[in-house]
């Protein structure tokens, strides 16, 4: 590949850092061309298979989708995107990667490091062929199986509990473990219960930073749902999912890039 045509994603929902990482590729790696930069793990799913990135540098902590989720789809809807995953200082996932032909930076990115993987990548790409792609696809989702459950959050970064919100007049404490699917419009953010619907002022992409990722993920640019509430889902002729909710009659939409995530669970 020339390396005129080396692209990439970033998705750091930490704006310190990922305005450091275009900064430095910038200036490490002239002729990468940066095609976007995502907030979280849904826009960084979106902007992946819009574009079709020779490289995504994902954040293993994000909002609403993590990293690994989103790595985790890559096999569907971008085969040839070489993953590079940024992580603060985490054992379990240094170990992995270590372990596999999966590239990681540790935050904040040392030049020197970033050097060295720019020439692994390099090297990857130079000597690409289908047979290494799928085995590395296969080494890929191995590494991610490994890791599932390990990531917890951090006592600061504890996901919310409860959520307040307003039915009517009302204003109620909503244990999360209750909340079915949370969905929003331009104006509203719905919290979606077996009992209620109730109303939030926070926006969706604010409440995804306090969601446990783990129980609560995104389907489409609008709704979240808790997996625990999750009847079956079924997909359609253009790919795209219909989920149907324990309780509930209504059925919510996933969007095409977000089936995967079910494939892999």
């Amino acid at each position: 590949m020339s390396a005129a045509n080396i692209t990439c994603i970033i998705a750091e929902d930490e704006a310190i850092f990922r305005d450091a990482l275009v900064k430095l590729l910038a200036q490490e790696w002239p002729a990468l061309k940066v095609l976007g930069t995502c907030e979280d793990g849904g826009e960084a799913l979106d902007a992946i298979a819009l574009h079709q990135p020779t490289i995504a540098f994902l954040d293993i902590r994000m909002p609403g989708l993590t990293g690994l989720d989103v790595a985790a789809t890559l096999t569907d809807i971008s085969p040839k995107t070489k993953i590079i995953f940024v992580t603060a200082y985490d054992q379990y996932a240094v170990d992995a990667f270590d372990r596999g032909a999966i590239d990681y930076l540790l935050k904040p990115v040392d030049p020197a490091r970033l050097r060295t993987t720019i020439a692994r990548v390099e090297e990857r790409l130079a000597l690409a062929k289908p047979e290494a792609d799928a085995a590395a696809a296969q080494q890929l989702l191995a590494v991610l199986d490994s890791l599932r459950g390990q990531l917890k959050p951090s006592g600061e970064d504890a996901p919310l509990a409860w959520i307040t919100a307003s039915v009517g007049r009302e204003t109620r404490l909503i244990p999360m473990s209750d909340v079915l699917y949370i969905q929003s419009d331009n104006k509203y953010t719905a919290v979606i219960t077996a009992e209620c619907e109730a109303l939030v002022r926070t926006p969706l992409h604010d409440l995804l930073r306090r969601l446990d990722g783990t129980e609560f993920k995104q389907i489409h640019r609008s709704t979240v749902v808790n997996l625990r509430a999750v009847a079956g889902v079924t997909r359609d002729e253009s790919g795209r999912g219909t989920m149907r909710i324990k309780g509930r009659k209504e059925t919510l939409t996933v969007s095409l890039t977000f089936m995967p995530i079910f494939k892999n669970m």
